[in-house]
């Protein structure tokens, strides 16, 4: 799949299970509920939309093992040298990134720094915010300089709100988990599928003639807009009063 269909179906991930994992010990800093809405008793409004975005990017990390690919393009020579050596060690695209172990490693490496560095978590957060809005396609096109620029500003206003909101951030180790996993499942519905339980070489994917075709028009003209409305439904659904 492509990078907007993977930070999409992140945000949509984070915005259907979080409400309800979130609620559970550990997992949230907030001592201000919400009297009312779908949300009581778990995320504020504000750490709902900032762990959507999270999880968004993070649903792009799994293709830092693919030099070509959005997340190894979006902060120049930096991004670019760690996919090589992400491709290198775990054996080229679709290889160990693409796994449940993948997954389950970074989820509880965010946690850890979130709950040890909070310079660390800080800027892990930033730059998964970042991330998302590049994947979303936020910027000039055929501008570089311009929509980093664009991109910059954007990823520090957000951190900035969020800072004001008094946004905490036990969370997440949840959201890139979350969007890890998201971005496996839904490389599993395209034609080359993953290796879902790495080591284990199998690859889970639909039949090659139901699968996906990344990149061509029913990702980009008829995925993509259901993905969005999906998007905007959810967070109506969640933060609207009962």
């Amino acid at each position: 799949m492509m990078g907007h269909t993977h930070a999409m179906t992140g945000a949509i991930a984070w915005l259907g299970l979080a409400p309800a994992f979130a609620a559970l010990p550990l997992l949230t800093e907030s001592s201000r509920f919400i009297e009312t809405g779908i949300m009581a008793g778990a995320l504020s409004p504000a750490e709902l939309i900032a762990g959507a975005i999270v999880c968004a990017g993070a649903a792009m990390l799994p293709d830092l093992d693919h030099p070509s690919a959005t997340i190894a393009q979006t902060f120049g020579p930096v991004t670019w040298a760690l996919s090589k050596a992400v491709s290198w060690i775990s054996g080229g695209h679709r290889g160990a990134t693409h796994s449940l172990v993948f997954a389950v490693a970074m989820g509880f490496a965010a946690h850890w720094l979130a709950n040890t560095y909070p310079i660390g978590r800080d800027i892990m957060v930033v730059l998964l915010i970042g991330l998302a809005l590049r994947a979303v396609g936020v910027g000039i096109p055929g501008n570089k300089v311009g929509s980093a620029m664009i991109n910059v500003g954007l990823t520090a206003g957000l951190y900035a709100v969020f800072l004001s909101l008094s946004v905490g951030y036990a969370w997440l180790g949840l959201a890139v988990g979350i969007g890890c996993l998201i971005h496996v499942v839904g490389d599993c519905m395209t034609e080359r599928g993953c290796p879902v339980l790495w080591p284990l070489g199998a690859k889970f994917m639909l039949p090659w003639k139901i699968g996906i075709k990344t990149g061509k028009k029913f990702e980009q003209k008829i995925l993509a807009p259901i993905l969005s409305v999906a998007i905007v439904g959810l967070l109506f659904w969640r933060l609207a009063p009962i």
